[in-house]
């Protein structure tokens, strides 16, 4: 009896990252406890099966979806902040979120704050997770508001992590806003009362 010709894996049928995708929109839509795994695979155009042999479990779907996500809003987010001043940075950085929180290509708001606000105690990893990714885009505003004060373009006595925070929860409260029906408009309209209160205390 010869031996039995050996066999390669069968390729993946599907483009992962358009999967991820469509996994990324019913997340943030759902929330990950929203999101049952009939809805998951219905819209990402695989079986169960091919959603187990790919990513494993639903978490790890979540965690690689949030993962992609997450890498291109801290890039963006540090575009933005690649101004001269401290000021223009601010500015800069407020104005890209209310653009991408009201952008028609996605669900209104943002992955981060829906995809995970109410969790049970056995998904608090999902939370974490989320909280995690927050902290990175405000440490990355932190960071360029250090590099100001060191540069003498923040006011003496004036905190850049206290001023990162505030600027953080400004766009995480658009976040929540956009994603009740708020308009692009409306964000900007926040946007410059912010900047009016800023130009004493940053400028």
């Amino acid at each position: 009896m010869s031996a039995a010709t050996p066999t390669t894996g069968r390729p993946r049928a599907f483009d992962e990252d358009a999967v991820l995708e469509r996994a990324a929109e019913v997340f943030w839509r759902r929330g990950y406890e929203g999101a049952s795994l009939t809805a998951l695979t219905s819209a990402m155009g695989i079986n169960r099966p091919s959603l187990y042999a790919t990513f494993g479990s639903k978490e790890e779907l979540f965690k690689r979806a949030f993962s992609r996500y997450h890498e291109r809003q801290v890039a963006t987010a540090r575009a933005a902040l690649d101004q001269p001043s401290a000021y223009a940075s601010i500015e800069a950085f407020l104005r890209s979120s209310a653009d991408g929180l009201t952008a028609e290509d996605h669900p209104p708001g943002c992955f981060s704050i829906q995809g995970g606000l109410a969790c049970a105690p056995e998904n608090a990893r999902i939370s974490e997770s989320l909280a995690a990714g927050r902290a990175a885009t405000e440490a990355a505003l932190r960071e360029r508001l250090s590099r100001a004060a060191a540069e003498g373009d923040l006011p003496e006595g004036v905190d850049p992590g206290a001023l990162a925070r505030f600027v953080m929860v400004i766009s995480e409260g658009h976040a929540v806003h956009a994603a009740a029906g708020a308009a692009r408009a409306d964000l900007h309209a926040s946007v410059d009362i912010a900047m009016r209160a800023l130009g004493t205390a940053v400028s």
